[in-house]
């Protein structure tokens, strides 16, 4: 084989810039078929981004012999069932983050794809974006020292007044696993996984202040690192400003950085400060599906798989329920 052909199940708002074109312009690469229950829209999709095929049915998706790898971008309590069809059948899995609503879920996912012999891919697709390699560089280069501890601070508007019935399935427990925290809290914590190595130990409060909806809007964490290395962090989704502001902190300096936003780079040590002003690709999963696509073919290596983000799944876990 030398070129991948991708099917999407649930080709929603983060498929059309996100991640659905990277699949077009990865090299290598191409998608075949889109799949959504509303066949409509479906058909737009694929009329609209020159998709060859689309189906309102996930099984046939599943099953048509010009689909290769499939890539699941649907609600996390979607993202085992369909994994597991994937993996009967031997077709190659890149599912949405966060990986399942759970680590029991995440596991389970796992081992039906080690079972099968398939790839487990994830969309934690920061590890591969120019920005936090460049990051990784400079923790590397030991510009700031030895890494002391990492603060995270994410906070945003109120973004729901909705009725419960009228709610974005992002804060509904039974669909997304939990709030917003589920949602941009895993970047962050899988992030620092990539920067900094895997954490063992995590607790947290969680908290619904604001009362708009089921869902937890405030989430406030402490977390430990296997090097030795501590963590905290604060996520608020009811605040009356945003804020996007991770922080590491060495012996010798520190460095600042925005893990959603476009701002430069921020290196400070005895030496002064210097920036580093990154571009962000247009399309912000293509660099992580081109290491994907590298892999299947034999010619590289995916730095995002179900073993590294299953830790994001259990530093999650650990924070929601020790409330």
């Amino acid at each position: 084989m030398d070129h991948i052909r991708w099917g999407i199940i649930g080709c929603g708002d983060v498929t059309e810039v996100k991640s659905g074109p990277g699949f077009q312009k990865a090299n290598n690469s191409s998608l075949t078929a889109v799949m959504r229950r509303d066949a409509q829209l479906a058909a737009d999709y694929a009329s609209r981004h020159h998709v060859p095929k689309w189906y309102d049915n996930a099984d046939q998706l599943i099953n048509d012999p010009d689909v290769d790898a499939i890539y699941i971008a649907t609600p996390p309590a979607y993202h085992k069932e369909y994994t597991l069809k994937c993996a009967q059948i031997g077709k190659p899995v890149y599912v949405e983050k966060p990986m399942a609503l759970n680590t029991i879920e995440s596991q389970e996912m796992i081992k039906a794809c080690k079972e099968a012999s398939v790839p487990l891919f994830v969309a934690f697709y920061r590890r591969s974006m120019p920005k936090f390699i460049k990051i990784k560089e400079l923790l590397d280069s030991g510009c700031i020292g030895e890494i002391r501890y990492v603060s995270v601070r994410n906070t945003s508007t109120l973004r729901e007044k909705s009725l419960e019935a009228e709610l974005p399935w992002r804060v509904i427990p039974e669909i997304s696993g939990g709030g917003h925290f589920m949602d941009i809290g895993c970047h962050s914590l899988d992030l620092l996984d990539f920067l900094l190595g895997p954490i063992r130990q995590a607790n947290g409060h969680i908290g619904n202040q604001a009362g708009f909806y089921r869902a937890e809007d405030i989430v406030s964490a402490s977390f430990v690192f296997e090097s030795g290395v501590q963590g905290s962090g604060l996520w608020c989704f009811t605040a009356f400003e945003h804020v996007d502001l991770t922080e590491i902190v060495g012996d010798k300096g520190k460095i600042s950085f925005s893990t959603f936003g476009t701002d430069p780079i921020v290196c400070t040590n005895e030496t002064g400060i210097v920036e580093y002003p990154i571009e962000t690709p247009r399309h912000v999963q293509q660099p992580l599906i081109q290491t994907i696509v590298n892999e299947l073919l034999g010619l590289g290596q995916c730095p995002s798989h179900g073993d590294s983000a299953v830790r994001t799944s259990w530093v999650m876990d650990q924070i929601m329920k020790s409330n």
